[in-house]
């Protein structure tokens, strides 16, 4: 037989991890360390990196060529330099399409960053949520545990059976083993929230110091600026477009200068130092560029496809998420009316079967439909509150 002393032991058994001193954390703090340390902005964070070193790069001038050799013939010393010649229609969309591509970079770890936050916000909002579970589901234990003396009680007075203790004892046994699942959950919660944190997450080491609750304000209606993705599809095609240029005023390869001079040996009549002037121009007899400027092209067509695909999608993930979280508080605002009127059905159930009135069936009916009733709000709840956090992902804009 289950009682309110073997309830405390499983749930203490379910919660042993959370020994340890716990720091107490607000969703703000939460938000901040995922985006510090989280592993989703530690693992975004090198492309950019990526992308700056890919401009110093296209930014370079080309290093010089030294050249020395030695020949029977004369003259026999011969020592040139040769200059590679970086002209302004290569260097122009080389450094355009390198800028462009950083910009696309930035803009994404942007979006990374916001994916970061609501993580935060999202696994902060299942925590609470869980433990908000966990604590009802242990408190209706206890209620059960009640019933359950209850209706021993008015059995020795003769006042019911032995059949409303049995079935007692069953409900009391299954809201147990839920309120001990529930208890394993709320511990899982902050464990993942904990990982989103960059913490570790083999314990917990949090205690969550927010309570669950419905924004009080509404999103405002998204501006005129691009969200940052629509924003990192452009500069990806302004990217493509400047590489296209590129390739297609490289037909001719690369040309480079040769300066130098040819010297003699000092034994011979000669003139003891020759200067040597030359250029160096590709000759564009069998290769014209045309598999670099085809792949180039393709992928100008491609990022222009790409942009136009993400523009709807993002449209409509917007739209979607608006209906989603409008759905989501109707019901959390509904369920909020109803709890209340469960609750009270309940309690006058409970009193109506104390005083022999009502059946103990019909109790265990009202406390389902109350217990049904508030869990189903603080998962609605939780649903608006990261419905409004998906809304804010996906309408985040880039930066004018």
């Amino acid at each position: 037989m289950l009682t309110r002393v073997s309830l405390f032991a499983l749930v203490s058994l379910a919660l042993a991890p959370t020994a340890y001193a716990q720091r107490p954390v607000t969703r703000q703090e939460a938000v901040d360390a995922a985006l510090a340390a989280g592993p989703r902005v530690s693992l975004a964070a090198p492309d950019t990196g990526v992308a700056r070193g890919e401009v110093l790069a296209a930014r370079a001038y080309p290093n010089p060529v030294a050249a020395a050799s030695y020949t029977e013939d004369s003259p026999q010393h011969h020592v040139s330099l040769e200059l590679p010649l970086d002209f302004p229609w290569l260097r122009g969309p080389r450094i355009g399409a390198a800028e462009a591509a950083r910009a696309a970079s930035r803009l994404r770890f942007a979006f990374e960053r916001e994916g970061a936050r609501f993580d935060a916000e999202a696994g902060y909002t299942n925590a609470l949520s869980a433990g908000v579970q966990a604590r009802l589901s242990r408190h209706n234990a206890q209620d059960a545990d009640s019933l359950l003396a209850l209706a021993r009680l008015r059995r020795d007075a003769g006042d019911a059976s032995d059949l409303d203790v049995e079935l007692a004892v069953v409900n009391a046994g299954q809201l147990t083993n839920a309120a001990l699942d529930d208890s394993l959950a709320a511990v899982a919660a902050l464990l993942d929230l904990q990982r989103i944190m960059g913490l570790a997450s083999d314990r917990v080491t949090i205690s969550l110091a927010d309570t669950l609750a419905l924004p009080d304000t509404l999103p405002g209606p998204p501006g005129d600026s691009l969200t940052l993705q629509v924003a990192a599809a452009q500069a990806d095609l302004r990217a493509a477009q400047k590489a296209l240029a590129l390739e297609r005023g490289n037909i001719l390869g690369a040309a480079s200068l040769q300066v130098g001079f040819d010297r003699q040996a000092p034994e011979t009549d000669e003139p003891g130092m020759l200067p040597v002037v030359g250029v160096a121009l590709p000759l564009p007899l069998f290769n014209r560029n045309g598999g670099a400027i085809a792949a180039a092209g393709a992928a100008r067509d491609r990022a222009a496809r790409q942009l136009e695909v993400t523009q709807r999608e993002s449209a409509a993930d917007i739209a979607r998420a608006s209906r989603e979280r409008a759905a989501a508080f109707a019901r959390a605002e509904r369920d909020r009316i109803l709890v209340a009127s469960a609750d009270r059905v309940a309690a006058m159930s409970l009193t109506a079967y104390a005083e022999g009135a009502a059946a103990l069936p019909s109790v265990l009916e009202a406390a389902r439909h109350a217990r049904e009733t508030r869990t189903q709000f603080v998962y609605d709840t939780a649903a608006a509150v990261i419905a409004d956090a998906a809304l804010r992902l996906l309408t985040a804009r880039a930066a004018s």
